[in-house]
């Protein structure tokens, strides 16, 4: 600004120098002052197009005419603040919702994991021979390991919650359990004490733990000394031996970490329970690394024939494989924010097309006076972009509060949403978004309002007609386009809709009302004492809760329904009555009660039968395998269908009893009755007794509501307490939860302080397993009615223009005999033809696009022609109601008025 003061006030003295130099030459000649001044000022010409000149020569003219641009577009958008207002909120509207889903977008899918060389980084799977992805069973992450060319290192891990004591509080935490390699190919490292060393990770070693920046903050004081910290992990006392960086809770928000090898692996190959991650090796490509693993999974396939599933190897990128699940929700809510900001854009751009054809007279005058088209082209495109940069900045402070809305709101199986924020990518997305919104809207409605022979307009008559009839043309296919995109959109909403209630209409197989949920992560009971001692725990616990007033029933299980990733499942054999020999049921007697370990001969014959037991197809099949006990069925409402409940004759030393669901049934003996039937499960658990079939229960949706009943054995907690270190207690009762849950947790602290219980309704944990899709229903409506209001502001403000355009047609249209009804008519077949065509093409357009929604809807089609033809219904009834207003309003035009209208 100095700059350019400077430079004007020199050009202003060097023109006034030359005209004094004229001026006095003249009156030299004999010329009087005045007749010399005026001479020389004739000579100079014009002193505004010699600076513009002067200006063009120092480079400083594009900057001045901007700024000239700038402060002229001011002046308009003051004179019609009303429209400006209106463009600048639709404007933050768009930007900011589109800028609050992208910076999830980018903050789940796209940010880069907060790692070294992440894009090195893995995930790796066994595939099966249908092409099923496994977790990796101990012997072949072994060969994988030492076989593999293409990765630095191979790690696997795992994680559960457990109950942690020896900080301020106990706490139910996320623990992971982590093979040697895990943090070298993180490559991440303790902020404070030290990693894992090879002490630490053999079978047998002392335990040692890693925690958290945040718990080691909040609950261990920031202790600078970790040596004297113990926490009481489980059943297990781990010293702390250092804390990691803040932010870093991988895997599923852990706490705590302790090495894997402290753990017995396990020799079957078929026991598929760890994740593993790689870092691929510098050059090393994800297709090479496929290729080499495979080979791998093809010689130990090969090697081991039936004891081995594994065909292939599958090896995705640790990011693409943490957020795989929710790719295809965030693309589809990023696409419809993208409708909605089109249709936002598609109403400043049907306002700013009026305004544009009531400033013909002004355009027309500008370019007599000698503005070129892209002169005018260029004042626009300062309009568009104050109007775009007034949105912007408006719709980035809308996002950082949307954002947090998002989040609070978002589902728990969402992952990274620690990293969602406001950040310099999401600002540089919505700059470009601003730029790309004012190029495309000021271009377009530039040419249009400077489109044929400006200067024309200067005639009475000239153009008005004309350009205000190509006016109402393109605003109406602008309003069809609105609509046809509003159309998509609600399309969308009402199949997510009708989703959600197909969902909600299924029988679960159990009640929810008047349940009470409690968790808990109890210690490891593999032991024979831990094992009595676990049953004692949870036989006094429910004896005590049965005694609270209110309390109808109370039971428990190992898998809770519809919560995620707890219910264990694997291959169970059917005995035939020949197998149940003496000499069979001695031997699995004896591995029961007897060391395997020590006694080859016992595991040699135990592995012998069940090698036999396995391989016959004709006897296996695959279930759930859930803990329960007789109370659990009865709280949950889960009915018997034949046979018995669990009851005191199953005691821990009795023969193993199980029940089982109808769907395993109706599979396993069709048309007979399974009552009696021996069944061996002890791959679940290590315990190898055989089961004996005693009773029949209802399905139960165990995984989800979307997904059908799961074959499942359910095996009694007395005898079976190994299988009980999450355990979830259900309570029927008819009082409030308030008054039932203080008297809960007390019980639970006597019986064992170190267990922190976790309280719920299991009418929240039903709610909790449709929150992904209430979610999605939730943002993608808000969407499609937040387009419908703009579509429908889009039609009126179209049809109140074209009428106010067409007061003389319809004022002459009266006073020569039209009746109201010809005239409200009239302009109502106008608007529903727009509406009409705008339904037809968003018809087409949703057939083609909801295609895409396949994989987050239920038991519904994506071409459902119910939702189809009641959203076109919904579309121009609404249409018809917004083109009513200012239809009534033609059909009260005086036509006196009228006739005089200019």
């Amino acid at each position: 600004m100095i700059f350019r003061r400077k430079r004007d006030k020199d050009l202003d003295e060097e023109l006034q120098s030359h005209l004094r130099m004229a001026a006095q030459d003249r009156m030299d000649r004999g010329e009087s002052l005045a007749d010399a001044e005026a001479a020389a000022r004739r000579e100079l010409g014009n002193t505004g197009l010699i600076k513009e000149v002067a200006m063009e020569v120092t480079g400083g003219a594009w900057f001045e005419r901007l700024l000239q641009d700038m402060r002229y577009s001011i002046r308009v958008m003051r004179r019609n603040m009303g429209a400006t207002v209106v463009s600048v909120l639709t404007l933050t509207l768009g930007i900011g919702a589109s800028t609050a889903i992208f910076s999830v977008v980018y903050g789940v899918l796209l940010r880069p994991l907060p790692y070294e060389k992440p894009e090195q980084i893995v995930r790796v799977w066994e595939v099966s021979s249908k092409g099923a992805q496994m977790q990796f069973a101990d012997p072949n992450f072994t060969d994988f390991r030492a076989q593999n060319r293409a990765l630095q290192g191979l790690a696997e891990f795992a994680s559960w919650p457990l109950s942690v004591s020896g900080g301020s509080e106990p706490k139910r935490l996320m623990t992971a359990s982590v093979s040697s390699d895990f943090f070298p190919i993180l490559r991440v490292k303790p902020v404070l004490g030290r990693g894992f060393v090879p002490e630490d990770q053999h079978f047998g070693a002392v335990p040692v733990v890693m925690v958290s920046y945040n718990y080691w903050k909040q609950y261990l004081g920031g202790a600078g000394d970790l040596s004297s910290l113990k926490l009481n992990v489980g059943d297990r006392s781990s010293s702390v031996v250092g804390v990691l960086p803040p932010r870093f809770r991988f895997p599923d928000g852990a706490d705590l970490w302790s090495p894997r090898e402290i753990e017995a692996t396990l020799p079957s190959r078929d026991a598929h329970n760890w994740q593993v991650i790689g870092r691929l090796r510098d050059g090393v490509t994800l297709e090479q690394a496929r290729t080499d693993l495979s080979a791998i999974a093809r010689e130990i396939k090969q090697q081991y024939g039936q004891d081995a599933e594994l065909t292939a190897a599958a090896v995705f990128p640790l990011r693409e494989a943490l957020t795989s699940d929710v790719r295809p929700r965030l693309l589809i809510l990023l696409v419809a924010v993208g409708f909605l900001l089109l249709v936002g854009c598609a109403n400043v751009m049907n306002l700013m097309l009026s305004q544009a054809a009531a400033r013909e007279g002004e355009l027309a005058v500008r370019a007599a006076l000698g503005a070129s088209r892209t002169r005018l082209v260029r004042q626009f495109l300062a309009e568009t972009l104050l109007l775009s940069s007034f949105g912007g900045v408006l719709g980035v402070l809308a996002a950082y509060f949307g954002v947090r809305v998002l989040l609070s709101a978002a589902p728990p199986d969402v992952p990274r949403l620690s990293d969602v924020s406001v950040n310099i990518p999401v600002l540089l997305f919505a700059a470009v978004l601003c730029v790309v919104v004012a190029a495309v809207l000021g271009v377009f409605i530039a040419l249009r309002a400077t489109a044929g022979d400006v200067r024309s307009a200067l005639v009475e008559g000239g153009r008005g007609q004309a350009s205000g009839m190509a006016s109402q043309r393109l605003g109406r296919t602008i309003v069809a386009g609105q609509l046809a995109v509003t159309l998509v959109l609600l399309v969308g909403a009402g199949l997510m809709g009708r989703s959600l209630l197909r969902a909600l209409s299924i029988d679960p197989g159990f009640r929810t009302e008047h349940v009470i949920t409690m968790d808990l992560a109890l210690p490891g009971a593999f032991e024979n004492d831990q094992k009595v001692q676990r049953a004692e725990f949870i036989n006094e616990l429910f004896m005590r809760l049965r005694r609270l007033p209110g309390v109808e029933d109370v039971g428990g299980t190992n898998a809770l329904p519809l919560e995620t990733g707890v219910a264990s499942d694997g291959t169970y054999a059917v005995l035939n009555p020949q197998q149940l020999a003496p000499a069979t049921l001695a031997l699995m007697d004896r591995a029961a009660h007897g060391s395997m370990e020590t006694d080859p001969v016992l595991m040699k014959e135990l592995v012998g039968f069940l090698q036999g037991l396995f391989r016959d197809p004709a006897h296996t099949g695959y279930a759930d395998y859930v803990v329960a006990s007789e109370g659990y069925f009865r709280a949950l409402g889960i009915p018997l269908r034949s046979g018995r409940l669990f009851d005191d004759r199953d005691a821990f030393d009795a023969p193993h009893a199980a029940l089982i669901s109808e769907s395993l049934a109706r599979a396993q003996w069709p048309g007979q009755d399974p009552i009696g039937r021996t069944i061996e499960f002890g791959n679940m658990d290590g315990d190898l007794r055989l089961l004996t079939v005693v009773g029949v229960v209802g399905d139960v949706r165990e995984r989800s509501l979307e997904h059908p009943p799961r074959p499942t054995i359910y095996v009694n907690y007395r005898q079976r307490p190994q299988a009980t270190a999450r355990f979830s207690v259900v309570m029927r009762s008819s009082a409030a939860p308030g008054a039932i849950l203080p008297e809960a947790r007390k019980i639970v602290h006597d019986l064992d302080p170190n267990v922190p219980p976790s309280f719920s309704t299991f009418t929240r944990v039903f709610a909790a397993s449709l929150n992904t899709r209430r979610f999605n229903l939730l943002l993608v409506g808000l969407f499609a009615v937040t387009a419908l209001c703009l579509a429908v502001a889009g039609i009126y403000g179209v049809l109140s223009y074209s009428v106010a355009r067409r007061t003389r047609e319809m004022g002459v249209r009266i006073a020569l005999g039209a009746s109201v009804n010809h005239v409200l008519k009239l302009v109502l077949k106008q608007a529903m033809r727009t509406a009409l065509a705008g339904v037809l093409l968003g018809m087409a357009g949703a057939f083609v696009l909801t295609r895409l929604m396949q994989s987050v809807l239920f038991d519904i089609s994506p071409t459902d022609p119910l939702t189809f033809s009641g959203v076109a219904a919904l579309l121009l009834l609404v249409a018809f109601l917004a083109a009513y207003v200012p239809a009534r309003r033609a059909t009260r035009v005086d036509p006196m008025i009228a006739l005089r209208y200019e």
